[in-house]
């Protein structure tokens, strides 16, 4: 007969965004669940997934702030990505094996050019080990199997590339195989794709050496925590490391109503507002820190998007001076 369960652990409300530096070797949701059994708390997601080769900020989405973690899905990316040139391998990564390798002769300024070419709107064709699904089942467990199935090409922006200095490739000649790239780009974009294009664009083939995500949206990887520095923390010390319920959206234009404006809001209510049409705005109440939801202007009404419940704005509510927000006539809206 089994020993007695082990003590479950109570879980508690807790609202807020915590960045995590994930490691490598480790899936997404692997990280959210470790971090959601530090933090004790009752709901957890993520923003977007990061392959487990992959590091670096992975926003995690707690209580209230679970109900944007679509916007942060939806936003921008920025990557810092290592290219290995001349080496291909099946998996356009460093887990896959090596399908052929040719010699490198590219010059810094060849590579800026090349990378140059794939700044803008681009078309991709998703990668076979990806999680990516086509009839209910990813396309990586077909790769897997040793099956190739069709994907369609997707469009994806390439806002910047740039090449840091400091992290070119290492030969006296200035010729190297092995570049540092910093990428800006809209969701969806799969950067072992774009380091293959590269790769083949250059003549010499190449591999997506290592990954680090450092920001989605208005979030960056400064100041984010490791699981093991979070484990060494007393629950009040991770506690004070939650960004606000509102930081996905910290970029947005800003509504504040009084208390009667704030309960009609949470009801749904429209409510007719002297302010220009505005596709999204975030909503607070009179208090420090209320935060109400999201909401759109149109035709001088103010219609809700995404609401909390008066428990989760209760939640927020702290006596310490919340930091500054703009009035929404200092936001353009156009």
């Amino acid at each position: 007969m089994k020993s007695a369960a082990r003590a479950r652990i109570p879980r508690r409300a807790v609202h807020g965004v915590l960045l995590l530096d994930k490691p490598i070797g480790l899936s997404s949701n692997d990280a959210l669940m470790k971090a959601k059994r530090l933090y004790r708390a009752e709901k957890a997601g993520h923003t977007g997934t990061l392959d487990p080769l992959a590091t670096g900020l992975l926003p995690l989405c707690f209580g209230a702030a679970t109900k944007f973690s679509q916007v942060g899905l939806d936003a921008d990316k920025t990557y810092r990505a290592t290219l290995q040139l001349g080496i291909t391998t099946t998996t356009a990564d460093a887990e896959g094996e090596v399908l052929e390798r040719t010699a490198v002769h590219v010059s810094r300024a060849l590579f800026e050019a090349t990378c140059k070419r794939f700044v803008g709107d681009i078309s991709q064709v998703p990668p076979m080990h990806s999680a990516l699904k086509r009839d209910g089942k990813p396309l990586y467990e077909y790769a897997r199997a040793g099956i190739e199935v069709e994907r369609d090409p997707r469009q994806v922006t390439i806002h910047r590339i740039d090449i840091p200095r400091e992290q070119h490739a290492g030969r006296d000649n200035g010729m190297g195989d092995v570049w540092a790239i910093d990428v800006h780009c809209s969701k969806g974009t799969y950067i072992r794709t774009l380091a293959e294009d590269i790769g083949r664009a250059l003549g010499c083939g190449a591999h997506l050496a290592a990954l680090c995500r450092t920001g989605s949206g208005p979030l960056t990887l400064a100041g984010a925590q490791t699981l093991e520095s979070l484990a060494a923390m007393t629950e009040s010390e991770r506690d004070a490391l939650l960004k606000d319920t509102d930081s996905l959206i910290v970029d947005w234009p800003v509504v504040r109503l009084d208390d009667e404006g704030a309960g009609r809001f949470l009801s749904g209510v429209r409510r007719r507002l002297p302010l220009p049409n505005a596709p999204r705005v975030r909503v607070y109440g009179p208090q420090p820190k209320a935060f109400l939801g999201s909401g759109h202007i149109t035709a001088g009404e103010l219609i809700s998007t995404r609401l909390l419940s008066p428990l989760e704005v209760q939640g927020l509510l702290a006596p310490a001076e919340p930091a500054p927000i703009r009035d929404m006539n200092e936001v353009s809206t156009t």
